[in-house]
């Protein structure tokens, strides 16, 4: 057990709490949908799903919720402005959750969130992501919208260490000359929410999930990160997957362990339907950490923490 002796910030996201030392607060896991290949997106372009089936795996999420007071997050994917409009309306009218407007396309991520600001749903919104990807038509789209909570991804295409992960935020690159979290500042973004930004086994994944610790050492602010995409694209294990499904799943499932031990706030756990099994593995660490801060330092976790509702 261990307690960040910088100032640890959490923020309302939505009616939800992100940040915080371990133990303070419970891990927020966010499920992705809709996302490229999802077999419920029945036309991408026109937004076109499997209302039933994606409702069934958004019920799921927030009963997992429910049970294990972890709260949740949707991840909404989507590369069409139409069908962005129609996936947030959907999540919208099944769940009060938060969701992240998420899409390789950033005329997409924006017009999702002027779409919230028009329709009221802006409050429940996280951009996803400010990137050193950034054009200035992006940039100056933010500034003029001004919204408060967005994922900024510490990805350096050019140095994978820590010190390029910390060189994003703070002081920038040779292509984008500005640390993002310097960025956030100028543009309205008071509640950051640092991605370490995963990259493959072999790339420089150790690094990342390391980097969440040195990212809460440093500055304070909540970090996660989408760390199964690690062991979701480590070669050997898609081999091995051929013959033995459940050493994939569970490689993908305990990774998320990995960074929560290390001070993660929140974990973007990849596909929703994988909510069942996600959820209670989280909680568990989740107790081991509160019932440790609680004995060592007296910290005594929320009554909607998992250590409080599964002992």
């Amino acid at each position: 057990m261990f307690f960040f002796e910088k100032e640890q910030y959490i923020y309302n996201v939505g009616g939800v709490k992100v940040g915080g030392n371990l133990g303070e607060t419970p891990t927020v896991l966010v499920g992705t949908i809709f996302y490229g290949g999802h077999k419920i997106v029945r036309d991408a372009a026109k937004g076109e799903i499997d209302k039933k089936t994606a409702e069934d795996m958004i019920i799921t999420q927030i009963e997992m919720s429910d049970t294990t007071g972890n709260p949740a997050m949707v991840q909404v994917f989507s590369e069409y402005n139409s069908a962005m409009e129609k996936y947030l309306d959907f999540i919208a009218g099944l769940t009060d959750a938060p969701f992240l407007i998420d899409s390789t396309q950033p005329g997409v991520r924006i017009a999702g969130l002027r779409y919230t600001e028009e329709v009221g749903l802006v409050d429940r919104a996280v951009y996803n992501s400010i990137n050193v990807a950034a054009s200035e038509d992006e940039i100056e789209a933010l500034r003029d919208i001004r919204h408060d909570c967005a994922i900024v991804l510490a990805f350096n295409p050019q140095d994978p260490s820590i010190a390029g992960r910390r060189a994003v935020l703070e002081s920038g690159t040779a292509a984008f000359d500005q640390g993002l979290l310097s960025l956030c500042e100028d543009i309205g973004v008071t509640k950051p929410l640092i991605d370490t930004a995963i990259t493959a086994m072999g790339a420089g994944a150790g690094s990342a999930a390391s980097f969440t610790f040195v990212a809460k050492t440093i500055y304070g602010h909540p970090v996660g990160s989408g760390i199964h995409n690690a062991p979701s694209s480590w070669t050997w294990l898609r081999k091995y997957r051929k013959t033995n499904r459940e050493a994939f799943k569970v490689c993908d499932i305990a990774s998320n362990l990995l960074v929560q031990s290390m001070g993660a706030n929140f974990l973007l756990y990849g596909p929703i339907e994988n909510a069942g099994v996600v959820f209670p593995a989280v909680a568990m660490a989740d107790i081991f950490s509160a019932e440790s801060a609680r004995l060592e330092i007296g910290l005594e976790p929320p009554e909607s923490h998992p250590f409080k509702k599964l002992l």
